[in-house]
Formats: structure tokens, C-alpha cells, sequence
């Protein structure tokens, strides 16, 4: 005897063919596929195999294997936070309410990857560090293309031009120019003579020009920009203020403090300075004082600006 269809399956099959035949699809064509197909397991979505095998020491030094997962962790972050950012940006109809919901789940990317920094600092020993990251030269985490997205899609491409020429650049200048007076220029390009050091000339190798492509997209859409696009009344909602602002210094201040403090650990012996391990010159490049990095300005008060990163 014929099972009798019940009426919410009814309904489901109802709507799957209403679904793929506004694809021009074959509603019985997915059903008999669904039949050969093999149930979904934790390990096949998360690909938890392909991911575990990511990890290929150049060393023989056990914590060698915690740095790279360490670093292998910040990228899958920054990916979260590229994602968040990108709902943000292209949300046709962005209200306060989401936008401040958006912005704190990425704060909470971010205060993780704060706190992770004990990971690095107490969590390998500092023998071994000396010793596997000479291997390393001259490659280094400054080399992240997805950390110098978010802040090509946090803010105006203004804010984050070297402190030294802010005042002076050209608003409307080429993005390519643009590119040539960043922040982190200063960890390896001498203004003096022009020359980049290999670490900044590979990057931009492989990255300068989607760099230009990302930055053009992101012109008109950055969080900066969103937020100022928005009325005068969402502009002034103290929730998404506050969440403009948790972000901002979280990311400029917090942040770039406990990764600083992180490096000082270990290349800071009481003596010298170590250089980085792609030459640059860390200690101005990351202390948010010398390079006052603001994603928001607008959230600030005069006085928080002038201080900015003073008190750390």
C-alpha cells in the first residue's frame, strides 16, 4: 500500500519545485541525485584532513609547529572579519542596527586575536624561536594580504597613508601612488633613496595590483564610508558608535599594542634591538603613536586624537 504524503512534505516538495524550475532545473533529476548521494560528515565539510596536513616545518624545532598554526589560526580571523566586512559594504538598505551587530562580532575576531598573542609569547621557548626563525628570512607576517585588506576595507585610503605625508598628499591621487605612501611602507622602503627592501618588493610582486583592484572596490563602501552614508540620526546611534569605536581601537591600539609587546619579547634581549626577520624597522613601524592609524576619525574627540596611542 502506497504511503500517504503528508502534508508538510507536500509543502517541501511544492517549494523545491518551485525552486529549480525558476532555474530552469528538473526537480526529479535533483531527487534521484539526492538518492546516490553520500550523507555529509563532519570531516568531509570541514575538511578536517586537508587542514591538518597545512603544517610543513622548515625545522626540526618542535614550537616551529606552534607558530604556524599560530599564524595559520590569524588568517582563517581575518578571513571571519573580510566576510563581516563585506555584508557591511554591500548591504543595500544598512541600518544602524546591523551595522553595529556586524561590527561587534568582528570585534570579537579581533579581541581574540589579541588574547591569542599569549600563544606566541608564553607558549614557545624562546631558544627555539631564535634559532627556527632565522629559516624564515626575509618572510614575515607584515606579508599579510588579508590584514591589509581589512584596513583597506575599514576605512578612507586617507587615514592610511604614512603620518609623515598625510597632510601633504594629494586626496585625489592615483590608488597606485597612493599605494607608494602607506603606513607600512615604512617597514621597508628607504624615502631617502626610493629602495624597498625584498620583503616589501615580493609583496607587492604578488599583491600590488589586486591591492589596487580591492582598493578601488572599496572606495565608496568602506566602513568609513558606509557610516558616513548613512542619516545624521543612525550616524549619532550610541550603540554603533560604540561599536565604531571598540573596533577602532581594538584594532589600532589593543591589537597592534599586544603584538608589539609579543615581538619586544622576543627581539628585544636588553642590548639591541633584533631586527625582524624581513628587516624591518618593527618597533616604529607597529607602535600606534608614531603612525596614528584611525580607521574612524569622526567617532573621536579632539583630545582622544591628539593622544591617540599615547598611553600604552
Amino acid at each position: 500500500m502506497k504511503k500517504k504524503i503528508e502534508p508538510d512534505i507536500e509543502r517541501i516538495i511544492d517549494a523545491l519545485d518551485d525552486k529549480y524550475e525558476k532555474i530552469d532545473q528538473d526537480l526529479d533529476d535533483h531527487l534521484e541525485g539526492l538518492l546516490q548521494s553520500k550523507p555529509i560528515t563532519y570531516w568531509d565539510y570541514i575538511h578536517t584532513d586537508a587542514l591538518l596536513n597545512l603544517q610543513l616545518p622548515r625545522t626540526n624545532f618542535p614550537d616551529e609547529n606552534v607558530f604556524i598554526m599560530y599564524h595559520q589560526l590569524t588568517e582563517i580571523l581575518f578571513k571571519m572579519v573580510l566576510w563581516e566586512i563585506e555584508q557591511v559594504a554591500h548591504h543595500k538598505n544598512l541600518t544602524a542596527t546591523f551595522f553595529a551587530s556586524r561590527l561587534n562580532r568582528i570585534s570579537r575576531y579581533f579581541d581574540i586575536l589579541t588574547s591569542s598573542f599569549s600563544i606566541m609569547k608564553d607558549g614557545m621557548d624562546l631558544e627555539q624561536y631564535m634559532k627556527f626563525r632565522k629559516t624564515l628570512t626575509p618572510a614575515s607576517g607584515f606579508q599579510s594580504a588579508q590584514y591589509r585588506k581589512i584596513e583597506f576595507a575599514s576605512t578612507d585610503l586617507i587615514n592610511l597613508i604614512d603620518a609623515r605625508f598625510r597632510e601633504t598628499i594629494d586626496r585625489n591621487t592615483p590608488y597606485e601612488h597612493a599605494l607608494e605612501h602607506l603606513y607600512w611602507q615604512a617597514a621597508g622602503k628607504n624615502y631617502q633613496t626610493g629602495k624597498k627592501s625584498y620583503l616589501l618588493y615580493a609583496f607587492e610582486e604578488k599583491y600590488k595590483n589586486e591591492f589596487i583592484a580591492f582598493t578601488k572596490e572599496y572606495n565608496t563602501i568602506n566602513l568609513y564610508a558606509k557610516f558616513k552614508s548613512l542619516p545624521e540620526a543612525d550616524q549619532n546611534d550610541p550603540a554603533l558608535r560604540k561599536a565604531m569605536r571598540h573596533y577602532d581601537y581594538t584594532v589600532n591600539v589593543t591589537w597592534v599594542m599586544s603584538h608589539y609587546h609579543t615581538a619586544n619579547h622576543y627581539l628585544n634581549n636588553g642590548k639591541e634591538v633584533v631586527e625582524a626577520t624581513g628587516g624591518s624597522e618593527w618597533t616604529k613601524y607597529m607602535h600606534p603613536k608614531y603612525q596614528r592609524r584611525i580607521f574612524f576619525p569622526d567617532v573621536w574627540t579632539t583630545e582622544e586624537l591628539a593622544n591617540w596611542g599615547q598611553d600604552v
